[in-house]
């Protein structure tokens, strides 16, 4: 199916950005944008939470679960997460459900944590609307070893991804080794249930100094499930400005050992880490020396994807709204689909819904990253929404004056 003409689209359009939203909601939106809009106010409020939280401070708890919660989180547990679920379906929006809590440490916790994804699984796969779930590598294993095997990666010469990562677990110790074989069996699990139940597995990005072993374990995890369809996918921070070399690097793999390759594209989530850690240590950082080069990347690994559709999957996940119409007129270019089964696009739930209401209502295949979990738990997530957004330039801005047109429109 090709489409007849291109899709007519604005992401200025708020009747159907915000159509899945009451008015008390949209109001409650507006004052919570408002404050992440003031600098002083949010420095307090981010001061304040992780406190509230800990010493169980009832009316201040009630204020973040009634506002930052309520905006960007699914719920407390999964049951909570399907009036979310059914109210998005609506409007022909998917869900990524994603368990937001940090991963613990001890093989204790990264068991739960595998129990936990395969509740996720299995919930995922009973609802109508949810394709994928979200995972990180470092919830089922230890930061330590990662980094240490990332070192041994990163000093053989080899440019193959798989050789560098069989010859670097034969550099840890035995104990090393025993432990490891433990994690690419949790992942093993996780991602055999999901091919069993035709979920998709998102895997997330990590920091520059643990993802070879991330991205060689899920390139492993691709060549066993990614077959007729495409289970595991892997994700791609463009910011980094190695990253557009690695993603035509691992199709090219993908190709030569006959898998479909998936990704999800991101700009990133580590700058300021990242850019510190090499400044301290005294390397190079991996970030790009500026926006417009991220940019760049971003669009290009969009346009690589496309021109591959054939035995790619990509997730498109950016609140860039430059970045979502060229990959429109990519698809247009190519002839695709706007619902191809190839390519999904994804924002953050309660960010952006003029960008995912208004691709979905043009017929794209979209979803919103939904995290839930209990309050406590998921502080460091809504405190990530709040800085990102006023970070960002013009971000707080651009929602807070789209939910004041949207209530305009409706009061006119």
């Amino acid at each position: 199916m090709t489409n007849d003409k291109k899709a007519i689209i604005s992401f200025d359009n708020t009747e159907y950005a915000f159509a899945y939203k009451s008015n008390a909601a949209l109001k409650k939106a507006r004052f919570l944008f408002s404050v992440m809009g003031n600098r002083v106010l949010l420095h307090l409020g981010l001061l304040l939470m992780p406190i509230a939280i800990q010493f169980r401070f009832p009316f201040i708890r009630a204020i973040i679960r009634s506002t930052l919660f309520k905006q960007f989180v699914g719920g407390e547990n999964l049951a909570q997460t399907t009036a979310v679920s059914d109210n998005l379906n609506k409007y022909n929006v998917k869900i990524i459900l994603d368990y937001g809590v940090e991963g613990g440490e001890g093989e204790r916790a990264f068991d739960k944590a595998v129990n936990t994804f395969m509740e996720v699984i299995n919930y995922a796969a009973s609802q109508k609307n949810i394709p994928f779930i979200s995972i990180k590598v470092t919830g089922i294993s230890r930061f330590g070893l990662l980094e240490k095997l990332d070192a041994c990666m990163r000093s053989i010469e080899s440019i193959d991804l798989s050789q560098r990562y069989k010859l670097a677990i034969e550099k840890l110790t035995n104990k090393e080794q025993a432990e490891f074989h433990l994690i690419e069996k949790r992942l093993l699990r996780i991602c055999e249930e999901a091919n069993k139940k035709n979920v998709g597995v998102l895997i997330d990005a990590e920091e520059s100094w643990i993802q070879e072993p991330v991205d060689a374990m899920t390139s492993k995890m691709m060549e066993v499930f990614n077959h007729q369809h495409c289970i595991v996918y892997n994700t791609i921070q463009l910011y980094r400005h190695d990253r557009l070399s690695f993603l035509q690097s691992v199709h090219t793999s993908a190709v030569k050992n006959n898998y479909l390759l998936g990704v999800k594209l991101v700009r990133g989530a580590y700058m300021e880490k990242e850019r510190a850690r090499a400044k301290e240590l005294g390397y190079a950082s991996p970030i790009q020396a500026n926006k417009e080069a991220s940019d760049h990347d971003y669009d290009a690994a969009v346009k690589y994807c496309i021109e591959n559709i054939s035995n790619i999957a990509v997730v498109i996940a950016t609140h860039n709204e430059k970045s979502n119409l060229f990959s429109m007129d990519m698809m247009d270019q190519f002839s695709l689909s706007y619902n191809h089964p190839h390519i999904h696009f994804s924002q953050l739930y309660g960010m952006s819904d003029n960008i995912t209401f208004n691709l979905a209502k043009s017929g794209c295949v979209v979803s919103k990253y939904l995290p839930f979990g209990p309050i406590k738990e998921v502080v460091p997530y809504l405190m990530r929404r709040a800085q990102e957004n006023s970070s960002v330039a013009g971000q707080t801005g651009r929602e807070l004056g789209l939910i004041k047109k949207e209530l305009e429109r409706r009061n006119s």
